[in-house]
């Protein structure tokens, strides 16, 4: 009775892992790329109305442009398949743009707002998930970057308490690294602030100062000491940054 026992339940075995799915279970589909790119235009053109019109007109232009080469040439069908594609290729890149720009726009004003403005920069920088100096009260804070150009700190926030946050942190890096750059970047759209749809191109703008080993020894010795606090009440970096995925149309 044994000896059955077990070579039945081998045999269920072999079944359970080489048997069939039911035909009734679907896999959870995944949302195809033009479910997301409608979905961005339509968010843009909520935000931004005259998208439509810039992708018009980058699509016709081009067009346009590839039909008056072939008519020169002789052989306008040619280029007229050839511009459909580029044409395409810019009323996407223009969305792309347009959509990142909106993306902004919805955030702006919350807490954790300029660190969002911050996880646009890719290669060759190190960011801070956390604000490096926060005000309890008035919620006020400081986002920190370290990168070719050096620190680069982003303020959001009253503009004159927020200027006062980032001139202490700016003194306090001082004392632990001398001899870096600290360039500081007030986000909001007054006299002397960066909106936050430019806040990476800014930096990205600032003179190399350091080299990438310089870049990671910055990192390290910032690192640490510390220089990280628990978010107050109300700031959360996560659920403020945009779906950087949804802005590409991916």
């Amino acid at each position: 009775m044994a000896k059955s026992t077990d070579s039945d339940a081998s045999q269920s075995a072999r079944k359970g892992v080489f048997s069939r799915k039911p035909k009734g279970e679907k896999k959870p589909k995944k949302d195809g790329r033009m479910k997301q790119i409608a979905q961005v235009f339509k968010m843009t053109r909520r935000n931004d109305p005259n998208v439509v019109w810039l992708m018009l007109g980058a699509f016709l232009g081009i067009i346009a442009v590839g039909l008056l080469i072939g008519f020169l040439i002789d052989n306008w069908i040619t280029m007229l398949i050839i511009a459909i594609p580029l044409g395409l290729l810019a009323a996407v890149f223009i969305l792309s743009r347009r959509a990142e720009r909106a993306a902004f726009t919805q955030i702006e004003g919350q807490p954790g707002a300029s660190g969002a403005a911050l996880s646009v920069l890719r290669r060759g920088w190190i960011l801070e998930e956390q604000p490096v100096a926060v005000n309890p009260r008035t919620q006020e804070a400081v986002f920190r970057a370290i990168g070719r150009p050096g620190i680069v700190l982003v303020t959001e926030g009253s503009p004159s308490r927020a200027k006062a946050l980032a001139d202490g942190e700016r003194r306090r890096m001082n004392r632990i690294v001398p001899k870096v750059p600290i360039t500081v970047i007030h986000t909001g759209r007054g006299e002397g602030q960066v909106p936050l749809s430019k806040v990476a191109t800014t930096a990205k703008k600032l003179p190399k100062a350091l080299t990438k080993q310089e870049v990671a020894t910055v990192n390290k010795r910032l690192s640490a000491l510390g220089t990280r606090l628990p978010i107050p009440k109300g700031i959360d970096p996560y659920r403020a940054r945009p779906d950087r995925k949804a802005t590409r149309g991916r």
